[in-house]
């Protein structure tokens, strides 16, 4: 497990990544969120007590434990499934920011539950997230999430729990002497890269590997983001593309667990922004089932690549949060099916409208499920003057 001390300064990157994250500042009497899996208590506490001191309302929310949350899928009715309690609504009216402490006891509870219920559920509390979405374009809520070690992610991970733990602190910092002042070294390296990106005028980007090649259209009005506080670790630069300009084949080397499936060498092919063709080594049908969750689930909603320069990861850890940001020999790109992030607008985020993301070819769906690829590979843009650049190659950006 983490140390006390390196608990506190969690918290501390934790709260950089807040504020960070969140265009406008925080005030006294802001109201946010702590959400925590049982095992993550004491850096919740900690944060409580941060949060408190800077004049902040905190509100506690304790996930449902493995044992609640099979219940809730096994036993439920259709009226429980879609249930939303008296009051969630009015609080993500106003909530401010969110920490997610994510500590799960158990990924896999969820194997054998049909992944319609789980689909049903989650658009379910589609509007929740509306809301907050939402909020976050107008510049008064921002959020960001962690993970801590656990027994199960150490196991399905194939480490130690001291390995496991050992992993994490070294990739958010948490061995420095201010692990707040690496972050900002990053995202200020970030920060170039980014401008370099968004200064290309580019049609279309050509992902090329061993076993991806894919054609990806930026579309009109987007803008490269990442390292922007959201997540603890994050090392990835991404954008949300006109899922309409996708062709070509896509393949997701590294496992993947979600709702308590394992699904292993998913591979996909796009016509006119559509996935077509659905396979996986393992877990097919799940992922079947999953990309027909709803009219956006077979579509792409982010297209990102990971600097190795930045990420230190090297092992798959069993979650997406430090997969997706994987560093390895050749970083790594990942394609996320499902919904968009309008913050990849260019444009004033306080003017979208879903009528414009729609024309814009922002992608909507409940789902929002990231596929890793390590291979080798190359990047080049397409840029609207009919010249070629590469932009990313053997792991590292170009600039």
């Amino acid at each position: 497990m983490l140390t006390e001390k390196q608990l506190y300064k969690y918290a501390d990157v934790l709260l950089w990544g807040l504020k960070t994250a969140r265009t406008g500042k925080y005030k006294k009497n802001d109201i946010v969120q702590i959400r925590f899996n049982l095992p993550a208590v004491r850096l919740a506490e900690i944060l409580n007590e941060k949060l408190l001191k800077m004049g902040i309302n905190p509100v506690l929310r304790m996930n449902s434990t493995p044992v609640m949350e099979r219940s809730y899928y096994d036993i439920s009715n259709n009226r429980q499934l879609v249930f939303t309690p008296p009051g969630e609504e009015e609080l993500y009216k106003k909530i401010n920011g969110s920490i997610f402490l994510h500590a799960p006891e158990s990924i896999t509870h969820l194997s054998g539950v049909d992944p319609k219920k789980i689909g049903k559920a989650a658009v379910a509390r589609k509007h929740l997230r509306d809301i907050i979405d939402k909020r976050e374009e107008e510049g008064v809520f921002g959020w960001t999430l962690c993970m801590l070690p656990t027994e199960e992610l150490a196991k399905h991970a194939g480490l130690t729990m001291k390995e496991y733990t050992n992993e994490i602190a070294a990739a958010c910092f948490l061995n420095k002497e201010s692990p707040v002042e690496e972050w900002q070294k990053v995202h200020s390296n970030a920060a170039r890269i980014k401008k370099w990106l968004n200064g290309m005028n580019v049609k279309s980007f050509l992902i090329e590997s061993e076993n991806i090649d894919l054609e990806i259209t930026p579309g009109e009005k987007r803008k490269w983001i990442g390292i922007s506080g959201h997540n603890i670790p994050s090392f990835e630069l991404f954008l949300s593309p006109d899922w309409r300009g996708t062709r070509g084949k896509y393949f997701a080397d590294q496992p993947s667990y979600r709702s308590g499936n394992y699904v292993e060498k998913v591979r996909l092919e796009f016509k006119k922004g559509s996935a077509v063709k659905i396979e996986a080594k393992t877990g097919e049908e799940f992922v079947r089932k999953q990309l027909a969750m709803d009219k956006g689930a077979n579509r792409i909603g982010e297209f990102s690549l990971t600097d190795r320069r930045f990420s230190k990861i090297n092992r798959f850890m069993a979650n997406t949060l430090f997969d997706e940001n994987y560093g390895g020999i050749f970083g790594n790109c990942h394609i996320a099916v499902g919904s968009s992030y309008s913050d990849t607008f260019s444009g004033d985020p306080k003017k979208l409208t879903k009528e414009i993301k729609k024309n814009l070819g922002f992608n909507d769906s409940a789902l929002h499920w990231d596929l890793v690829n390590t291979e080798k590979k190359r990047v080049t843009a397409r840029l609207a003057g009919g010249e070629k650049a590469t932009i990313y190659e053997n792991g590292i950006f170009t600039v």
